[in-house]
């Protein structure tokens, strides 16, 4: 009976694996080519609706229709050599946290957020995930993330989108 069952088990593995690879990944349109999204750890905790590319956000913050509250929610070193004017330093990990919780505590669970981080790829990031969720946990209904594919450099700086530098 054993014999049987990881007989059957192991192609059943097999298959599973294959589904879940064959998969396509989910594709933003960025204006000029389809974005190919790529599957972070935290995948499920952003939907892709409240994604931002940084070509998006650079329109948006050149326009300035909206009053909005911009985050850097990644290591501080990161900041101070580079970070998108106007956004503020909250950090990561749980001191991070606990900044960002005490800086929105005020602010109309509606207000216009956006948070981005940008310290390597998207699909390894630690930061954006939590700091949307915990958002997200107090009620703010307009979140936004940026979605930095590579890293804040080479998709922002190396752009030519507006940097501000120091603390």
């Amino acid at each position: 009976m054993k014999i049987t069952f990881y007989f059957f088990a192991i192609p059943a593995i097999t298959l599973a694996v294959a589904n879940i690879s064959a998969a396509q990944a989910p594709v933003l349109f960025d204006g000029t080519d389809p974005v190919v999204l790529q599957a972070a750890p935290f995948d499920d905790a952003i939907p892709k609706s409240q994604l931002i590319m940084p070509e998006e956000l650079a329109q948006s913050l050149q326009s300035a229709k909206q009053a909005l509250f911009l985050f850097q929610v990644g290591p501080h070193t990161l900041y101070a050599q580079a970070h998108i004017p106007g956004s503020e330093y909250t950090g990561s990990g749980d001191d991070g946290q606990q900044k960002l919780r005490a800086r929105v505590k005020s602010l109309p669970r509606n207000s216009a957020i956006v948070i981005y981080c940008g310290c390597c790829p998207w699909i390894h990031c630690p930061n954006v995930g939590p700091a949307y969720q915990l958002l997200h946990s107090l009620g703010f209904s307009n979140v936004k993330v940026v979605y930095f594919a590579h890293n804040f450099g080479d998709d922002w700086v190396s752009k030519g989108y507006p940097v501000a530098r120091g603390d």
